[in-house]
């Protein structure tokens, strides 16, 4: 083939991925057919989403642009601090203040005029199945396993489904998931539907630290419990400053601890330090530059697989450590049967009796059971073909009037053995179903 600057589209810049795309070699797939069509696939059509532009993102960004994707968007809610330019390396002192998404799409796009970044300043909740479904391949770059589950759930939403059960291909959006911390990484190839999603391994993820609101807002037991109340609650309503709160600010650290000092002593609770309210309101999550560069080349690489079918993507999670040298593993994680996610199955949900748990108790355990981890979920159950709202928080009215039902006992609230109940939750764009079994009745 002729491999002329004149014949190439853009240049010798792209040399080294037409190499691989318009000629075979002994690792392509069998299916593989090089074409000079692939390459202009990449180019004109391939469209990527870019959820997140932080450590990872800038790395993910940067990476998919040298590898020839040339219509890119990328979301992110997050303005740039000083912190972030030790590694997020788009970003210069004068950005300080501005986007992540703005900035880091106007850097690429300056850099490599044939590539394309469109940015997205806002949160992914803002966007409907209509904007996720334009795009070929999602990846993202979150240190939030919120996020994680939620975008998870909107591509899944997404699938098609025929007569007979089975998934329509074309429907099928993946996801290539990179998350790092420290010295430790982690990348995933998810196919929704047809391999293990986020919710399927949901186990193998570090519990999040969460407080149910009903908690927080009523039988606070724990310091912790009076922080987040003063975050979620109190600073929105009395806070003598004009921002959002900021854990890096002294005066509104201090202000939360006073504030936070106040609810503990109203409830006689213990253990409330200035350094506890610290380290509740900032989530400090390690960040190693190095690291963010090998997993977003893990990703990219992945999703260049996907792209051209060049050759075989990994089945389907890696695994990275250079804490005592270079460690790398290659693992599938298994399709749950009866994930919350991607099966039609509900999950059952197993207690000793209808008297033996209150609806608040029920709520804590999604809240801080590995298999659910949610936020703050609202319950709905059937009665005789009607939709009885038995507990949501995200309405202040509702709440106020269905707080009465969180001492009640599942056989107060008439929750019989079997019982389907529609949970839903931040984390998820669509509601799940679970299935209340008790153990004592047969």
């Amino acid at each position: 083939m002729d491999a002329s600057p004149s014949s190439e589209p853009f240049g010798r810049r792209w040399m080294h991925v037409r190499k691989i795309l318009e000629r075979s070699g002994p690792f392509c797939q069998p299916e593989f057919s090089p074409s000079v069509n692939i390459f202009e696939f990449l180019m004109k059509t391939c469209k990527i989403l870019v959820i997140g532009a932080g450590g990872l993102g800038c790395e993910l960004l940067k990476d998919l642009a040298l590898m020839g994707f040339c219509d890119i968007h990328v979301i992110d809610m997050d303005t740039i601090d000083l912190s972030n330019l030790n590694r997020q390396f788009l970003f210069r002192r004068n950005d300080i203040g501005s986007s992540k998404a703005l900035c880091a799409a106007k850097f690429i796009t300056e850099r490599i005029p044939s590539c394309n970044v469109t940015p997205h300043f806002c949160k992914i909740q803002d966007y409907d199945q209509d904007f996720y479904r334009k795009f070929h391949i999602v990846v993202c770059g979150l240190d939030s396993l919120v996020a994680r589950r939620w975008i998870n759930g909107m591509v899944t939403s997404l699938l098609v489904y025929e007569d007979d059960g089975s998934i329509d291909q074309s429907s099928v959006i993946p996801i290539i998931d990179g998350g790092t911390e420290g010295f430790k990484g982690g990348a995933r190839v998810i196919l929704p539907g047809v391999t293990a999603c986020i919710e399927c391994t949901l186990e193998l993820y570090p519990p999040q630290i969460t407080y149910p609101l009903c908690t927080i807002a009523n039988t606070p037991r724990l310091p912790e419990h009076c922080i987040e109340y003063v975050k979620l609650i109190q600073w929105e309503k009395e806070s003598p400053f004009d921002s959002e709160l900021d854990g890096d600010d002294p005066q509104h650290v201090s202000w939360v601890y006073e504030k936070a000092q106040e609810r503990a002593n109203q409830y006689n609770i213990t253990g409330l330090s200035y350094r506890l309210v610290q380290g509740v309101l900032k989530h400090i999550i390690p960040a190693v530059a190095s690291t963010n560069a090998i997993i977003a080349a893990n990703c990219v690489t992945e999703v260049f697989k996907i792209a051209t079918s060049c050759y075989q993507f990994y089945n389907n999670s890696l695994l990275f450590n250079d804490i005592d040298g270079i460690y790398t593993y290659i693992f599938e994680s298994e399709k749950k049967e009866d994930c919350l996610n991607c099966s039609n199955i509900p999950m059952t949900v197993s207690f000793e009796s209808a008297d033996s748990i209150t609806l608040e108790r029920l709520i804590e355990f999604l809240c801080t059971d590995v298999a659910f981890q949610m936020r703050s979920p609202g319950i709905t159950m059937n009665v005789d073909g009607k939709n009885k709202t038995l507990y949501i928080s995200t309405v202040k009215s509702l709440e106020e009037r269905l707080r009465p039902n969180l001492k009640l006992t599942l056989e107060e609230l008439n929750v019989k053995n079997g019982q389907e109940l529609t949970v839903t939750d931040q984390t998820n764009p669509n509601s799940v179903t679970i299935r209340i079994k008790y153990t004592n009745e047969v």
